[in-house]
């Protein structure tokens, strides 16, 4: 089935599009190269967050959906993580949320199991957030003025398929953020692209911005890639100083490799990094700065989130504050 752009643009405006009285499109203007973290495409404002930087509610317009935010937990060192941030986020938008849809693990996700506008998933269940965003799921929760998505591509294409009613931005773009968010099973040369892109630059809210426009084209603005591709030669460099670091890695035990890295003195891919030390034990540590991050392949069946006791996250992925290291370390039986 093909897509057409005007499917989009030219559906029924939304609410708070005809408040507005003049919604705008991607179309209608180029991406600013210093962009704020909120983004315009069809009547609807897009804002990138995380788990623990969300908007404040009342600058939100009408109504929202929130995809491929996970719900934040202590990981990180911050206790009550859920409740001060991802809850009270939720009661003060109160009616006004109509979606949250996930793919992370959490205890907490058991108090929204009767709330139909929560579609929550562990990672096991599903490797990427896009894949629930169907056509089915978008046209029972939404229309909605405002998306709060995560600012990696699992998160911009969760956006880019909701305005596009649950169809995806080009063929075997679910696989690659599936492939993205697990590091398992190959990359199509187009996300390929967007991946070297967004990491070689993942706080460029701007980059982040031309891809969600990308993504909701449905690719059709071949001028789009220039800024991606630019974006996406800078991370060779720090490719080959991952490679370096990599030589640094020492075993911690059988199952547990650790490299130190000082942030400010290189440039460097923290996810290749990890991925190296991978090749040498089951799970690998990269401690930089105040943050250390544990990694494990998506199907080695290692939880971090069981092992430190967190209530959510990736259960692969877990990065903590440096005073917590030695905490969870002898949670792993391991001592430095």
């Amino acid at each position: 089935m093909m897509f057409s752009l005007s499917d989009v643009v030219n559906r029924p405006p939304f609410p708070y599009a005809r408040n507005r009285g003049t919604a705008r499109t991607p179309l209608e203007r180029d991406v600013p190269s210093s962009a704020p973290p909120s983004f315009l495409l069809a009547g609807v404002d897009v804002r990138l967050g995380t788990p623990r930087k969300l908007p404040k509610p009342n600058q939100l317009q009408g109504t929202v959906a929130v995809l491929d935010i996970a719900f934040a937990s202590e990981s990180g060192g911050r206790r009550n993580a859920f409740e001060k941030t991802t809850l009270k986020f939720i009661q003060r938008l109160g009616e006004r949320l109509h979606a949250w849809i996930d793919h992370h693990d959490s205890d907490n996700h058991a108090r929204f199991v009767h709330d139909p506008r929560f579609v929550l998933a562990t990672k096991q269940q599903h490797g990427a957030c896009p894949e629930m965003v169907t056509p089915a799921v978008v046209a029972r929760l939404g229309p909605v003025d405002t998306i709060v998505c995560h600012n990696d591509f699992d998160g911009l294409a969760s956006a880019a398929k909701w305005l596009r009613n649950g169809m995806a931005s080009y063929p075997g773009c679910d696989d690659d953020a599936r492939a993205i968010d697990t590091r398992i099973g190959p990359l199509s040369p187009t996300g390929v692209r967007f991946d070297h892109a967004l990491r070689a630059r993942p706080r460029d809210v701007a980059l982040q911005h031309q891809v969600l426009a990308h993504l909701y084209e449905g690719l059709s603005q071949q001028r789009r890639w220039v800024a991606i591709d630019e974006a996406a030669a800078t991370i060779v460099p720090r490719l080959e100083q991952s490679k370096r670091l990599a030589r640094n890695y020492r075993a911690l035990s059988s199952d547990l490799v650790m490299v130190e890295v000082d942030a400010h003195a290189v440039k460097y891919d923290k996810t290749e990094l990890l991925l190296l030390g991978q090749q040498l034990a089951p799970m690998s540590l990269v401690v930089s700065g105040e943050t250390a991050t544990f990694a494990a392949a998506f199907d080695s069946g290692i939880n971090f989130l069981e092992r430190f006791g967190f209530s959510g996250g990736m259960p692969t992925l877990v990065s903590v504050h440096k005073s917590q290291l030695h905490e969870v370390l002898a949670k792993l039986g391991v001592a430095l």
